[in-house]
């Protein structure tokens, strides 16, 4: 399908979505065949992906980051696209990031010891490469550690 006249965003082939969104061509067929990414076809059967798909694609690769599964990313990505979004929904997706924050808490207490163990030097450097708020987090586990 080729594009309407009126729509006035970029379109990408698969090779220039993957260079704007840094990551490879079979990584993009990959989430198209599953369905996080969709692709309109040109008169001559490209595969065309829209602004929207290099957001998703953004949006996908910075949840991989944190870690999240596939299934949880494309529930995301359905949440953040729906018209109307039910009270049931929110409030799963807020118990699911509660129960997230929790372990999220866990693991960062289970590095005290291991915090106790650096000196200052060692600290000040870590602290330096973390951003702002992780380092205000850091801190914070040593000080409760002291």
């Amino acid at each position: 399908m080729i594009f309407p006249r009126w729509y006035d965003g970029a379109v990408y082939r698969i090779g220039e979505l993957a260079e704007k969104a840094r990551v490879s061509k079979r990584t993009i067929d990959y989430y198209t065949s599953i369905g996080l990414l969709k692709a309109e076809r040109s008169k001559s059967n490209y595969r065309i992906y829209t602004d929207e798909a290099l957001h998703d694609l953004k949006f996908i690769e910075e949840c991989k980051s944190l870690h999240f599964p596939l299934d949880e990313i494309k529930r995301k990505l359905e949440m953040r696209k729906a018209k109307n979004i039910h009270a049931a929904d929110v409030e799963k997706h807020v118990c699911a990031l509660t129960q997230q924050m929790k372990q999220l808490y866990v693991e960062l207490f289970d590095l005290i010891p291991l915090l106790e163990t650096l000196d200052n030097e060692q600290k000040e450097l870590l602290t330096n490469n973390l951003s702002k708020l992780t380092t205000a987090l850091t801190n914070s586990l040593i000080k409760v550690s002291s």
